[in-house]
């Protein structure tokens, strides 16, 4: 155990702030696993970047206020049994304290601390494995039966909605003359709805693609778009995804209509005339707007329940785990937790 101040007497009154060598090495040692884990394609996504920044300087500020300084090289076993003691001592309304929370912030120590091993060709520091060992009810708190599963719509639920988006294109053979009157605003609405259920696509993929996304050329039908070129977003790599056909004729439609009402901008789905941005508020305003006026805003999950569902349907048919993954632009690791979903998955999409 290491010795606090008032049983070692080599301590001064007031004791000497961390140097600027040791918040050097946390942060290039962070840096450094970071970057890689970008460079092989492991961790792609900005938001996951982002916590796992904000989990190691919350980590590394209370190692920088020990006395004497926890560093990288000197850390044991006993020093995070303190951290997380000091933790669990406060008070908090996420999860940051859960079993669960405490695993991931432990595996993210560790691989730090084996990267930064390797880097320096340094013995590795193994505290934070040896805490993960000691910690049963931490240690298998990431069971498979914990995991949340993916919410997703039902048989039915998933037709009614296709059916509700497609009300805003003319019939295959059909003018458009028969069509009702319908602002501009309401076909893109259901069209970006429409690429979440059948492309997989996030809310922030909807407001970010360009307008030269949807893919044309190689298609089965003249004109018809039949997949589209996700661009990356910070960490998160371009992909292409498939499009499910009835969403397709949609999209071709809502291009046609962007068109004609002289909409500028390079967005596909702006939020002005003049091309804005569509903002994350607003979008997510109109999804839920369109899910229930289709009569299936009927459960938790919003419109992320769009992209499960497409997720879930691809498996169901037969399409490899890792096809889906990079489709989703996800990491394939992700997938199990649609597997365990499949006996009840759905039949349309």
């Amino acid at each position: 155990m290491r010795p606090s101040s008032s049983s070692s007497s080599s301590l001064s009154l007031f004791d000497d702030p961390p140097s600027g060598g040791h918040v050097t090495a946390f942060r290039e040692a962070f840096g450094a696993w970071l970057a890689n884990q970008q460079r092989v394609g492991t961790l792609r996504r900005p938001d996951a970047a982002e916590v796992y920044q904000a989990m190691w300087d919350s980590f590394s500020s209370w190692c920088l206020g020990q006395a004497p300084t926890v560093t990288l090289d000197t850390l044991v076993l006993a020093d995070l049994q303190t951290f997380q003691a000091a933790r669990f001592g406060r008070k908090t309304s996420d999860l940051s304290l859960s079993p669960r929370y405490a695993l991931r912030l432990m595996r993210l120590i560790d691989r730090v601390l084996r990267h930064h091993a390797a880097r320096t060709d340094a013995k590795p520091n193994t505290a934070a494995a040896d805490w993960i060992a000691a910690n049963p009810e931490v240690r298998y708190a990431d069971a498979a039966r914990q995991d949340p599963l993916p919410e997703y719509l039902a048989v039915m639920e998933a037709r009614q909605l296709i059916a509700y988006l497609s009300a805003a294109r003319p019939r295959p053979g059909r003018s458009r003359d028969a069509l009702p009157s319908m602002p501009w605003q309401e076909v893109r609405n259901r069209a970006s709805v429409a690429l979440q259920l059948g492309a997989g696509l996030t809310p922030g993929d909807v407001r970010a693609l360009p307008l030269n996304s949807p893919v044309v050329q190689g298609g089965r039908i003249r004109e018809r778009p039949w997949k589209l070129q996700v661009p990356g977003n910070g960490t998160s790599q371009p992909r292409e995804t498939p499009i499910a056909p009835w969403a397709a004729e949609l999209l071709q439609h809502w291009l046609d209509v962007r068109k004609e009402a002289r909409i500028a901008g390079e967005f596909l789905f702006p939020s002005t005339r003049t091309g804005k941005q569509w903002l994350h508020a607003s979008q997510y305003l109109c999804a839920r707007r369109v899910l229930e006026e289709a009569g299936v805003e009927s459960r938790e999950g919003g419109s992320f329940r769009l992209r499960h569902t497409f997720a879930v349907r691809q498996l169901r048919r037969g399409t490899p785990p890792e096809q889906v993954a990079r489709w989703l632009g996800v990491e394939p690791a992700e997938m199990k937790r649609y597997e365990r979903v499949l006996p009840a998955a759905i039949e349309v999409v």
